[in-house]
């Protein structure tokens, strides 16, 4: 059995879009012959944590999880530093340096939006001769806020801060890196134009996987504070993720299409709802609305309701699986690939989605049947898409009407299948040296 170190910073009880391709792979890792242990970050360290243990029974209990604490935000926070690594990498180095000096892996992976961490791989590559393998979950250098001109998150000076990071850990990672792994396309080639010496070809596309399993689990599970009343007699959408200014044109387009709705069926459009759940990751007091100022503008306030915090997983499956109908929207940013995606499609409701036309996500959809789609380029194609929404979402009866998805089409993208594909990127790293 070859034995597996995963860096996954956030990890169960903590609900985390980035720990969700570790969570999915563990069950399957020990039959293709790997013993993983999990290096992660007390939950009690991680401001804002939202935490789920019903997560923690989607994995096999006796997995080793070693967790460690770093400074707590409360000693920090005056100081204006909030950010998980700078807080908690140096005790997530110290504890993996302890446990390498002590045991022997084949091989790491570090598979995290913590990006900070990926510098561990070509340290302990030095020191301990261990080769890793790195999982783009998100770009690093993004040039899509310089470009658009849109506010990163965090603010000007710490993306420009966590940029100028990048720029000097980040070629030493990818060079020395023994496999690479992405849920998008696009980050290859994004790489290699960053790097002239980077082959774009070495990126394994490996979008997050698929668990039936966590809605068989969910059973008859309701949050303990719901927050919406699914008997209220009104006819509710539903939306659970993070939303931001990137998603200005996809929810403008949505409210949009729902005012023309208003215009022609008056009475239908007054017993339809629309909630997001979830959309800011900044952790209570500090989160920002981010859908109701564009329902405001765009007049349909009324018929809005936007929940900014954070909810558990399971809990946004009951909201996603009782809901009238889903929808989906997605970023200007072409290369967004949102991993909230599958369990919209595996909720079995009628779904609307809303991406840019060369979103991964939208062309997932459309292959495998899921839903209604729509793709935009920029603001010329509100008011076209509007009037498309309109016709065949609300009027035409699209909102009432759930079509089955291919099943065989979405099994490829299963977390059986998707681990397969994992584990081969291991095997095959395992067999490689860096990039020189």
């Amino acid at each position: 059995m070859k034995k597996l170190l995963i860096i996954s910073p956030h990890f169960p009880p903590i609900n985390a879009p980035d720990m969700q391709r570790v969570r999915l792979a563990l069950p399957y890792l020990r039959a293709h012959g790997w013993e993983p242990t999990v290096l992660a970050i007390s939950p009690e360290s991680i401001e804002g944590a939202v935490m789920d243990k019903h997560l923690e029974d989607t994995y096999p209990a006796d997995i080793r999880v070693i967790r460690v604490k770093g400074l707590n935000s409360r000693f920090t926070r005056w100081a204006g530093i909030g950010s998980l690594w700078w807080r908690c990498g140096r005790a997530l180095t110290e504890a993996g340096e302890g446990l390498l000096k002590k045991e022997r892996f084949d091989l790491a992976f570090i598979s995290t939006t913590q990006f900070s961490a990926f510098q561990l791989g070509p340290r302990w590559l030095r020191r301990y001769g261990l080769p890793y393998v790195l999982d783009y979950q998100d770009p690093w250098i993004n040039d899509y806020y310089r470009l658009t001109g849109v506010r990163p998150p965090g603010g000007h000076l710490k993306f420009a801060f966590s940029q100028w990071e990048a720029s000097r850990i980040e070629p030493v990672a990818l060079r020395e890196a023994a496999g690479i792994i992405s849920v998008s396309h696009s980050y290859g080639a994004m790489l290699a134009d960053h790097y002239p010496w980077f082959l774009a070809s070495r990126l394994k596309l490996l979008p997050f996987g698929a668990s039936k399993a966590d809605f068989e689990s969910l059973g008859s599970y309701q949050p303990p504070q719901l927050l919406i009343d699914f008997k209220d007699g009104c006819f509710h959408h539903v939306y659970a993720g993070r939303c931001g200014p990137d998603m200005t044109f996809a929810l403008t387009v949505l409210f949009r299409s729902f005012n023309l709705f208003r215009e022609s069926h008056p009475e239908q459009a007054a017993k339809m709802r629309f909630h997001f759940i979830g959309t800011d990751y900044a952790p209570p007091p500090l989160g920002r609305d981010w859908v109701l100022p564009i329902a405001k503008n765009e007049g349909c306030l009324d018929y809005v309701r936007e929940h900014r915090y954070r909810v558990p997983y399971f809990d946004s499956l009951y909201y996603l699986r009782n809901a009238d109908a889903l929808v989906a929207v997605g970023s200007n940013d072409p290369t967004y690939s949102a991993s909230k995606f599958f369990p919209y499609v595996l909720a079995r409701r009628p779904l609307l989605m809303i991406f840019h036309k060369d979103s991964p996500v939208l062309r997932f959809g459309q292959n495998v049947g899921a839903g209604v789609a729509h793709g935009f380029t920029g603001p010329e194609d509100i008011t076209t898409l509007a009037a498309d929404i309109h016709r065949r979402w609300f009027v035409d009866g699209e909102c009432h009407r759930y079509t089955a998805f291919n099943e065989a089409a979405f099994e490829p993208f299963s977390a059986a299948r998707m681990t397969d594909g994992l584990v081969a990127v291991f095997e095959e790293a395992m067999k490689k040296k860096p990039q020189s």
